[in-house]
């Protein structure tokens, strides 16, 4: 159903079209309505974008009580529905001119585990508007990707006292990426600035996250570091997942 659009940009936007259509005397499909609406409803950023009636209104007919009840003319619900659906599309349209983290959305929608896809729409959400926050959010996210393949995988650990740094250990060397499993120096490079990576956003989210409190003088993050933190998370969250599924095959 739907197939032929590639992005939740193109998704929202057939929605809005699609609703416009249907309240000015045009066709609208009742079950691409309540798919759409099903998917949009799993993700908490676009859940909070899009219209309240989005959330609201279960199928069509139910659409079609409020709009008619609200507005008598159809340039009206137009100007309405478009109005409405702007904040969704722009965020969209705004991930779009970011290709790297349009790819990492994309294949972790793909890979389907909801509450990695979750933690990533989290930590893009909060970029702008609480980039303490978004740093955390990517360090949780890290944190999440590492226990979920160590649960696929049966490996104990500790979830209560284990440090992003000592948990990322035990997932490469579970995935045989870690600097001492490999000779060839270029690998060696590599592996070892992927664990940089992740010491590092432990280490800024202890210093710049909102997980702990501050002293008198608050060290503030800009949009350029939590947007840094986030692509860095979401790189090595991508790097990990496809590493686990082509070594489970």
């Amino acid at each position: 159903m739907l197939e032929h659009l590639e992005n939740d940009y193109e998704r929202v936007e057939y929605l809005q079209n699609l609703l416009v259509s249907f309240s000015t005397a045009g066709d609208g499909d009742n079950d691409e309505y309540k798919y759409l609406r099903a998917l949009f409803l799993k993700d908490a950023t676009l859940k909070k974008l899009l219209p309240d009636f989005i959330r609201t209104k279960r199928s069509l007919n139910e659409f079609w009580e409020f709009i008619k009840r609200k507005f008598a003319h159809y340039y009206e619900r137009r100007e309405f529905l478009w109005k409405n659906f702007n904040p969704a599309l722009s965020y969209l349209e705004e991930r779009r001119m970011m290709p790297s983290e349009n790819l990492i959305s994309e294949t972790l929608k793909r890979i389907n585990v909801d509450t990695i896809y979750r933690g990533w729409e989290k930590a893009l959400g909060r970029v702008k508007s609480d980039p303490d926050g978004a740093i955390t959010s990517a360090r949780a996210l890290i944190e999440s990707v590492c226990k979920f393949i160590l649960d696929e995988k049966c490996i104990v650990y500790n979830s209560e006292v284990i440090q992003i740094h000592d948990l990322y250990k035990t997932t490469a060397k579970e995935l045989n990426l870690s600097v001492e499993q490999h000779h060839e120096n270029i690998f060696k490079q590599i592996l070892g600035g992927c664990s940089g990576v992740i010491s590092g956003l432990g280490l800024l989210r202890n210093k710049l996250g909102d997980a702990h409190g501050s002293g008198k003088v608050k060290i503030r993050p800009k949009e350029r570091h939590a947007r840094l933190a986030v692509n860095l998370a979401g790189s090595m969250a991508l790097f990990l997942l496809e590493t686990f599924l082509e070594n489970d095959q």
